[in-house]
């Protein structure tokens, strides 16, 4: 069988205003149809660029060199006019950050029913109605609920896994042949991640789709790949069969890299040591409510959630994307207004409160915010964005201190010197997590609202991230509301654990207790959806889950 998507001799340089970056040198792939080719490496590594090399979806900034043959055609040769009409039916792409590929001026809806007017489906032009009737049906299809209204909604009214479902529900509506899945599951909690896993697994078994999967998630590549490609700077160092690669891999960097996996039971990077001194946070029966609009009603996002935050201590948050993790952690930094019930942090009053008395506290939080890529000021360098809370609370320091301990932070976060001068868009998603750690502890923070802190992070910066994160709060002793997906994860760093689901809190507890023994049945669900990054024993976990679900 030929390839469907053959890559040879890629080479991919990139202008600069310190001279060329050679981002991908010589690559060579085939994907056949119906296969699910993952490619995983840690950021930098040209995973990406590679994947958007297919559609030609290059800055202006870019040479690139070599065949990209898709489905009998090189894409390197094509015209803008043909890539159009190849963009979207013969291969679609599922961006890594969904808040960045959605358009904030418009309803979802239109969104994906743009790319289905943009093209024939069955050989006709489909009429408005229709497109509409197929939005909805691709949004109920990745789970998105009530989408019947919710597809006249704005992108910033979904949370970032909602978005990230918008996206893939874009890229399916016109069934490509090739789906490109660039970190697809990256702001998917684990529920959620299985169902969109077994969406892609389905594309594949009924629609004979071919899937290039990039991603740092060694579960998902043992959960849905066929075969396994693993780039280092730029170049290809293994490539090979799932079962051959997690159980004899060659190379000593896909070692490190399997090494490195995070696995629920694992070693406990922190242990929490109680303190005699008053919570920093405290949260009793607190209620976030969002007002409704003409025809929409309010929504509660939060609802009768009680828990405190001891000085000192890191308190691990899951739940389903919606759950309103991120909104208690936007609440606890003031950056949304609580509505009901009480909020107290450090020692300030968050219902009602004024943003002139809680100014001065603000240096004692520090966030971390899931969506790197849009928290940061576009026209600021790397440097100049770590150094803005410095300028703001510690101008007393001076340029010198400044630039000084901007070099530290990055340095800490494993980001070269070169990158201070860099603008985000030309860090890689996993760097702009890492420089967003960086700004998050800038001025020595009390608290620090880590929402999704290695979310966007391949499993070998995952864990030099994680044991600075351990090493820098050992030093500091700074608290910590650690929200996650990943349970593996929240087993590393967190003493306590609380468990979200639909707004409402249904289970906490000591988070070895929670994991080892969950008793409520959304927190079990969650357990038998954390994939195994082992081919043999993820396919009977696979199983289990299924069970499960029907069961519920």
């Amino acid at each position: 069988m030929s390839d469907l998507l053959s890559i040879t001799d890629l080479r991919v340089t990139f202008a600069t205003d310190s001279g060329p970056v050679d981002a991908v040198s010589g690559v060579s792939l085939g994907l056949k149809k119906g296969e699910i080719l993952a490619i995983v490496g840690e950021s930098g590594s040209g995973k990406s660029v590679t994947s958007k090399s297919v559609l030609r979806m290059l800055p202006e900034t870019s040479t690139v060199t070599g065949t990209v043959m898709l489905n009998g055609q090189n894409v390197v040769d094509l015209t803008r006019e043909q890539l159009r009409q190849v963009r979207g039916s013969d291969a679609a792409m599922v961006f890594q950050e969904p808040s960045t590929a959605l358009n904030p001026v418009f309803p979802i809806g239109w969104q994906i029913s743009e790319g289905l007017r943009a093209h024939k489906v069955d050989g006709k032009r489909i009429s408005k109605k229709a497109a509409r009737q197929k939005a909805i049906a691709m949004l109920e299809n990745v789970g998105i609920p009530d989408a019947s209204q919710r597809i006249d909604y704005f992108p910033h009214q979904f949370s970032g896994g909602q978005k990230q479902r918008i996206v893939i529900a874009a890229a399916l509506a016109l069934a490509p042949k090739l789906i490109i899945a660039d970190e697809p599951t990256t702001a998917l909690d684990v529920t959620v991640q299985a169902e969109i896993l077994q969406l892609l697994r389905d594309c594949r078994d009924n629609l004979g789709a071919s899937i290039l999967l990039i991603t740092h998630n060694m579960g998902v590549v043992a959960d849905l790949a066929d075969k396994v490609a693993v780039m280092l700077n730029g170049k290809l160092v293994e490539v090979g069969d799932v079962n051959q690669i997690f159980a004899n891999p060659q190379h000593e960097y896909t070692k490190k890299l399997l090494n490195a996996v995070p696995k629920i039971g694992g070693t406990r990077r922190l242990d929490y040591k109680p303190q005699a001194s008053s919570p920093l946070v405290v949260a009793q029966n607190l209620v976030i409510e969002y007002p409704g609009r003409l025809n929409t009603p309010a929504f509660k996002a939060v609802n009768d959630v009680s828990f405190e935050i001891q000085a000192g201590e890191v308190l691990g948050l899951v739940g389903e994307s919606g759950s309103g993790k991120t909104t208690i952690g936007r609440a606890i930094a003031g950056l949304t207004r609580s509505t009901g019930g009480s909020l107290r942090v450090v020692g300030q009053e968050m219902v009602g409160f004024r943003e002139r008395k809680f100014k001065k506290y603000r240096k004692e939080i520090g966030f971390v915010f899931q969506d790197p890529a849009s928290s940061f000021n576009p026209l600021l360098t790397i440097e100049q964005c770590i150094a803005e809370p410095l300028l703001i609370h510690s101008r007393e320091l001076g340029e010198a201190k400044i630039k000084e301990r901007v070099a530290f932070l990055l340095d800490a976060v494993q980001l070269p010197n070169a990158a201070a001068e860099r603008f985000p868009h030309e860090l890689s998603g996993g760097q702009r997590q890492r420089a967003s750690l960086a700004r998050a502890l800038a001025l020595k923070p009390s608290l620090v609202i880590a929402d999704e802190p290695t979310s966007a992070l391949d499993v070998s910066v995952q864990a030099k991230v994680l044991d600075l994160f351990a090493e820098i709060q050992k030093e500091f002793n700074f608290a910590s509301l650690f929200i996650t997906h990943d349970l593996a994860v929240v087993d590393q760093v967190a003493d306590r654990l609380l468990v979200l689901y639909k707004g409402q809190l249904v289970e906490e507890g000591k988070t070895k207790t929670v994991l080892s023994n969950p008793q409520h049945p959304y927190t079990q669900r969650l357990l038998a959806s954390h994939p195994i990054p082992d081919p043999q024993k993820q396919a009977i976990h696979r199983q289990k889950l299924i069970r499960l679900i029907s069961e519920s």
